[in-house]
């Protein structure tokens, strides 16, 4: 890492925290701007990877922690007052809590993931990822964070919801209906995995062993 500053050079605000930029170090495409102060500068100058200052959550914030979207950092950069850092990085996966490649994006979350995976893998990929991001920063007006705040018995309340609407959706003539509701169950099934820290790739690997177990059967 590159650090082009001392960190008593930094002049924090009235509340301890200076705001990072923090930018793509090869493209330099702007992808958040967060908040650190002096305990998760000195963090991420160790660890190489971002870590911030949660404002919402009043606590120390490693990006990528839970979701695995972390960000290496290459170089960091200190303002001409001293107040402020550019923070240089190679992302690996979102930068946003939407899913999103970064926050400077104006788009519905959804639409915005749907319009980049056309098949349904990747599109579940992405959607975990989001679900992970949520659970991480618990953004306020959120649903997913509404839900994991509520608890495990929250979400598995919802998961039986949607399993009886789907079931309801199944027996009207139009198919519609049925799309709509998979569609909230895989979602709600999608929160619940990641509760419990379970990978797609986990479930894929079962699928995969009972498909062989009956090809070989």
């Amino acid at each position: 890492m590159n650090l082009r500053f001392e960190i008593s050079d930094v002049k924090f605000d009235e509340r301890g925290l200076a705001p990072a930029i923090v930018q793509d170090a090869h493209t330099r495409e702007v992808l958040t701007l967060a908040y650190m102060n002096g305990e998760s500068l000195r963090r991420t100058i160790e660890t190489g990877e971002v870590h911030f200052w949660s404002r919402s959550r009043g606590e120390l914030w490693h990006k990528g922690a839970t979701s695995g979207n972390t960000q290496r950092v290459i170089e960091m950069r200190l303002d001409c007052d001293g107040d402020a850092l550019v923070v240089l990085v190679e992302p690996r996966g979102a930068a946003c809590h939407t899913g999103a490649r970064s926050c400077f994006v104006k788009a519905d979350d959804v639409s915005e993931i749907v319009a980049r995976d056309e098949n349904l893998g990747a599109l579940l990929e992405r959607v975990y990822t989001l679900v992970e991001d949520r659970r991480e920063q618990r953004p306020e007006g959120s649903y997913t964070t509404y839900l994991f705040n509520s608890g495990l018995d929250k979400i598995l309340k919802k998961i039986g919801e949607e399993s009886a609407e789907t079931i309801i959706a199944a027996k009207n003539p139009e198919t519609a209906p049925l799309v709509a509701e998979t569609a909230d169950l895989l979602f709600h099934l999608t929160v619940l995995l990641v509760e419990r820290n379970v990978k797609l790739e986990d479930v894929r690997a079962e699928l995969s062993r009972r498909h062989q177990e009956k090809s070989e059967s």
